[in-house]
């Protein structure tokens, strides 16, 4: 068995979007001034590596606490969009990139796809020139009842509002995982685990998310 991380690390002062929290973790006390070392964490719920709870974009979808263990957690498939290189900056996602993955795309499924946006990560262009899903992209992803879609961009459209009321509402609500890493490394099957912080009555949360290989 093989571990592999998929996910970005937490530093103060990591850019994020620019109308969300900035993450800051700052020294609190240390070994030589209390005796232990301990930090203050501020941050958004949807820092870094994330995952989104329907209760992101509908006021009476399910929160963290709501959702089954079951849906973090399981077998999982990896789309590669662009095997060996890149997805361009700004370019979109469109349904017939994922149709020659249709089979995959069955009720309950776990579906990462890969752009290597992840290689941004940290510059001011992550959160603006990401390859985007169109909007009828995620509701042909929709209409499949699929259980959970990861992405290594930071949200998966620029039309960001419209697509996720298409994943996230009631009778869909699919799990979606932002901000992923490594997925180069990834076979075309795995088991995803991606388990996010019990933040009552909550909207999302950082993950540590990893792949477990044969």
């Amino acid at each position: 068995m093989k571990l592999i991380d998929l996910s970005h690390p937490l530093e103060h002062g990591q850019l994020n979007f620019p109308f969300d929290p900035k993450l800051s973790v700052l020294v609190h006390n240390t070994v030589s001034s209390i005796g232990y070392n301990i930090t203050q964490l501020s941050m958004s719920t949807h820092q870094g590596t994330h995952l989104d709870a329907p209760f992101h974009f509908y006021d009476d979808g399910k929160t963290l606490d709501q959702m089954q263990l079951e849906q973090f957690y399981g077998a999982c498939s990896i789309i590669d969009l662009a095997p060996g290189a890149f997805v361009q900056a700004k370019q979109e996602l469109t349904i017939e990139m994922f149709e020659p993955h249709e089979d995959l795309f069955v009720a309950g499924a776990r579906i990462i796809y890969r752009t290597g946006w992840d290689r941004m990560f940290g510059k001011p262009e992550f959160f603006s020139d990401f390859p985007t899903l169109t909007l009828e992209a995620a509701q042909w992803i929709a209409d499949r009842q699929i259980g959970l879609l990861g992405m290594d961009t930071p949200t998966p459209s620029t039309d960001w509002k419209e697509c996720h009321h298409i994943l996230l509402k009631k009778g869909v609500e699919i799990v979606i995982v932002e901000g992923l890493t490594n997925l180069e490394k990834l076979p075309p099957e795995f088991v995803f685990c991606g388990f996010p912080l019990n933040i009552k009555g909550r909207d999302g949360s950082p993950i540590r998310a990893v792949a477990i290989v044969d």
